[in-house]
């Protein structure tokens, strides 16, 4: 597999591996499978695996722990600290210093290593200046525990005040073509400052796969009960939207999986996607779409057929929302 550059210094695999729904939010967990498809992934040649203190409620960093021992050198691992848990299950945004140091440690201590390569600002604080909470992760990078920093679902004023404290590597936003909405306003900045996008749910929580056809489908404490676009006055009206893609699927000879990636990966050499996946045959699928080549006739077709801004609903719910800069 080919290799991207984020934020011109971190080197991954132009794909890479969104974790969390190995341990929460999309159906039952199966550990054994999902250690699987992490030893398929780096046999297909990714490196760059994405995981979070919050997932699983820690559960997650432990899998993917015990997924890269003995093979450390030949993985990137980026995890996020912010969302933090507390005592009666609530969750609370917490970018205090104090919190980004014990955050930290406990991650490398669950991932089993000396440092994690990418470091990320799972959602900014809006009670602690981003500066505050900069200079403690400025201060992780000082002392080798951290190499690379980013954030998360953060607003362009908030990511050009963090860059001053710190260059930021990567940015992590939903972005694909069910939801495109970082084109016009985050997308340029980031070019201009030199840094990386990394678009989870690059297939657009399965809806472009042609996995979701129904919201009585989703099992008890999957994310997309909770989600706008996927309830029963939204869903029907955004499958029907993405018919024309589902049909270009056929004229390209590719699975919609693929299709969906390729074109995320069109937008940009400083694009690396994660989708996430805990199954072998999902994966399998995914990748294939670095092979997948999109002429600027394609691509001028799929932007007739996928709008910016067509989709009908709310991306999050909205407790989600709030804790979200857009």
């Amino acid at each position: 597999m080919k290799k991207r550059v984020l934020g011109g210094e971190l080197v991954v695999s132009e794909i890479g591996l969104g974790c969390m729904g190995m341990s929460q939010s999309y159906g039952p967990s199966d550990e054994s499978e999902a250690l699987a498809t992490f030893d398929r992934a780096v046999e297909l040649g990714i490196n760059f695996f994405d995981t979070a203190d919050m997932y699983g409620h820690f559960r997650n960093e432990m899998l993917v722990g015990r997924a890269i021992l003995g093979r450390r050198d030949a993985v990137v691992i980026g995890t996020k600290f912010g969302l933090e848990r507390m005592g009666d299950g609530t969750v609370r945004v917490n970018g205090r210093p104090e919190y980004v140091r014990s955050a930290c440690e406990g991650s490398l201590e669950r991932l089993g290593v000396d440092f994690i390569d990418l470091y990320y600002q799972h959602r900014v604080d809006l009670n602690v200046p981003v500066e505050e909470t900069w200079g403690a992760m400025h201060e992780l990078v000082v002392e080798g525990k951290v190499r690379y920093l980013g954030i998360s679902e953060a607003s362009v004023e908030t990511i050009r005040r963090a860059h001053a404290v710190h260059r930021v590597t990567a940015v992590q936003n939903e972005y694909s073509l069910f939801t495109r909405r970082i084109e016009n306003h985050l997308l340029p900045v980031l070019r201009e400052l030199g840094i990386g996008l990394v678009p989870f749910s690059p297939l657009g929580r399965g809806i472009l796969t042609g996995a979701v056809t129904s919201p009585d489908q989703f099992a008890d404490g999957d994310i997309r009960r909770t989600i706008p676009r996927f309830d029963e006055g939204n869903l029907p009206k955004n499958l029907e939207i993405i018919e024309g893609f589902k049909n270009y699927t056929t004229v390209k000879g590719v699975t919609p999986a693929q299709l969906a990636l390729a074109w995320v990966l069109a937008q940009g050499d400083d694009i690396v996607p994660i989708p996430g996946t805990k199954r072998r045959r999902y994966l399998d699928d995914n990748v294939g779409a670095v092979d997948v080549e999109l002429s600027s006739i394609d691509l001028e077709r799929l932007n007739e057929l996928v709008p910016v801004d067509v989709f009908q609903g709310d991306r999050y719910g909205p407790d989600e929302l709030a804790i979200v800069e857009e």
